[in-house]
């Protein structure tokens, strides 16, 4: 912002030139020299001076005015371009579902980290509602999920599909369920564990015809034994009861090594889409455009292509 501005203003709110030169940190003849300086360039007596100090005369008030509106679009830019600054300089923070980190996610991040080394990486494991909270608050740029049915048109984010998976069920060993296909009436007999735990505050996400559906008032009082936004958590329970989890199939290689098995499922399970959202504002970021790009091809490494499903 112009000198001379921010000096006029720092003497409209001290009430006197001497007093300004403390806050500004020059000389009271520097002071002086360029007040007369904007006076003449504005053709008008800013100031009214007496023994006491200065006041601002009715042009004074004007310049005064507007002087504090450009010091405040002056603040807000540079904060603006200090915030997208420390963004790009501090890496990059997504969100993700537990069972995209481990498939593809966690590999990604790391080989991003070997040519970025410097570059800090903030991942935030959570269900998806919970990594859309957070990519509408800006703490996170983008996040993997499946795709949220029934979300409100304006809400901005946009949705990349990458796959078709399916929820697997599963067990702990020697389960009751194991050794052959089941029902979903024989499945759904046992207590439901889950990690996706709705709140209420997370209704604003979805359009009206969505809320009368689910019965807004139910919102995420699912039925379930056990709940917990920490998948660990959820494992610990899962081998310890004759609980059932649901979660992506693609979980399942993983899962067989911690003792996790998954249920043959007699019915063909229903599909399901997955992939990316990402403000739809932001798209066309240089470091964000890269990150998609990474986590788009890594995905489509390990995981079918949406026409192909599981």
């Amino acid at each position: 912002m112009d000198k001379l501005l921010n000096q006029f203003i720092a003497i409209a709110e001290t009430g006197s030139i001497r007093a300004a030169t403390a806050v500004l940190n020059v000389t009271q003849p520097t002071l002086t020299v360029n007040m007369q300086k904007l006076e003449a360039d504005l053709n008008a007596q800013l100031f009214s001076r007496s023994a006491r100090g200065v006041r601002l005369t009715a042009y004074g008030e004007v310049v005064y005015e507007n002087a504090r509106l450009m010091q405040r679009l002056d603040d807000n830019m540079r904060r603006s371009v200090d915030d997208l600054r420390m963004r790009n300089d501090r890496g990059i923070s997504i969100g993700s579902g537990y069972s995209w980190w481990t498939v593809f996610v966690r590999d990604m991040m790391l080989n991003y980290q070997k040519s970025n080394p410097k570059a800090p990486v903030q991942v935030s494991l959570g269900d998806q509602l919970r990594c859309l909270d957070q990519l509408l608050s800006g703490d996170i740029s983008l996040f993997v999920s499946h795709e949220i049915v029934g979300l409100t048109p304006g809400i901005g984010a946009e949705f990349i599909r990458l796959s078709q998976v399916y929820n697997g069920v599963f067990v702990r060993a020697e389960h009751p369920l194991l050794g052959s296909a089941r029902s979903r009436k024989a499945i759904d007999a046992y207590p439901l564990i889950t990690s996706s735990l709705g709140e209420s505050r997370q209704q604003r996400f979805f359009d009206e015809n969505w809320r009368r559906l689910r019965r807004a008032s139910s919102f995420g009082r699912e039925n379930y034994i056990f709940g917990s936004n920490s998948m660990s958590a959820c494992i610990d329970y899962l081998r310890h009861t004759d609980s059932i989890l649901r979660i992506s199939n693609v979980i399942a290689p993983y899962f067989a090594e911690q003792g996790i098995m998954e249920v043959l499922q007699a019915e063909r399970p229903a599909t399901i889409p997955m992939g990316i959202y990402i403000l739809s504002e932001r798209r066309g970021e240089p470091r964000l455009e890269e990150i998609l790009g990474r986590l788009v091809s890594a995905c489509q490494a390990v995981l079918p292509s949406p026409s192909e499903g599981p």
